[in-house]
């Protein structure tokens, strides 16, 4: 026969393992948490320290110096390239990713959203660089719009799973109010549910510009070759800051060296900025969500 103090010895020291377990598992996971949060901050610093020397108003107006160990010039093109870029590629991702949410969300039958799910997933995992050979075999000339093609790949598996998300956030109790006074389906996806969740939408999108913006791969065969001027047009090919960023860290001028740290550094603080921005926009849209439901 077994004592009760016995039985009281042995679920106190199982209590202790489980205590010690627990606060073990607590321990691992912060300092995970602090690690991956001191790499970020190691490599904004690193590239802070190296690039922030080159910041000045002239890195941002002016066009790379013509004198061939100068280095004193600016990226103004690549800026003005990689806003072009990331616009061509935001007009075609954009309402291609929504549209196709929508479909999943609202209309398609369970096996065919299942499917299309998987396969936006799948094309979310291709590597950048095949999606830059794809777009420069079909389109078989470098320009903006083949670069912006390429990059709008990237974007819309991203841009079409973040609305799904975001759809299945809207009360169904808004669709089955509309439907009773008589609105058809695609005027209540129109009319409800897209202005419902119109602040998930755009962070989505503002994710995955962020995501685009920083993508050197598939440019490396739709936008190579480029001038050093500012151009806006699409048919042609154009400056971006990746690729700025590639060309000037293989010179041999240390002057470049600096320039390419310091519009890494622009890079990383603009994905930065859009990236938090995103985030406070989810948040207001989901308190916005949880005060209708």
């Amino acid at each position: 026969m077994i004592e009760p103090g016995a039985i009281s010895l042995r679920a106190t020291g199982r209590g202790r393992r489980r205590l010690l377990l627990n606060r073990v598992a607590e321990g691992s996971a912060v300092l995970a948490a602090v690690l991956a949060v001191a790499v970020l901050a190691v490599v904004i610093w690193s590239v802070g320290s190296r690039g922030f020397g080159a910041i000045s108003l002239d890195f941002f107006v002016k066009g790379p110096s013509s004198d061939f160990f100068g280095g004193k010039g600016g990226i103004a093109p690549a800026l003005a390239g990689s806003s072009l870029l990331v616009g061509v590629a935001t007009l075609i991702a954009l309402p291609t990713g929504v549209l196709t949410a929508i479909f999943v969300s609202e209309f398609a039958p369970g096996r065919a959203s299942q499917q299309i799910r998987l396969w936006l997933d799948v094309l979310n995992g291709f590597p950048s660089i095949v999606i830059g050979i794809f777009v420069f075999t079909f389109i078989s000339r470098q320009s903006a719009f083949a670069g912006g093609s390429a990059l709008a790949i990237i974007m819309l598996p991203l841009v079409a799973r973040s609305t799904m998300e975001v759809l299945r956030l809207v009360p169904t109790e808004l669709r089955e109010a509309s439907y009773a006074l008589g609105v058809s389906k695609w005027q209540t996806v129109i009319r409800v549910v897209l202005p419902t969740s119109f602040g998930g939408i755009l962070t989505g999108t503002t994710l995955a510009i962020a995501r685009a913006a920083g993508e050197t791969a598939p440019l490396l065969f739709t936008c190579a070759i480029a001038g050093q001027t500012v151009d806006w047009n699409p048919s042609h090919s154009v400056q971006s800051i990746p690729l700025t960023i590639f060309n000037y860290s293989e010179s041999a001028d240390p002057a470049l060296h600096e320039q390419a740290w310091a519009a890494a550094l622009v890079l990383i603080l603009l994905v930065l900025v859009t990236s938090l921005t995103a985030r406070l926009v989810l948040e207001r849209s989901r308190r916005k969500v949880g005060l209708q439901r």
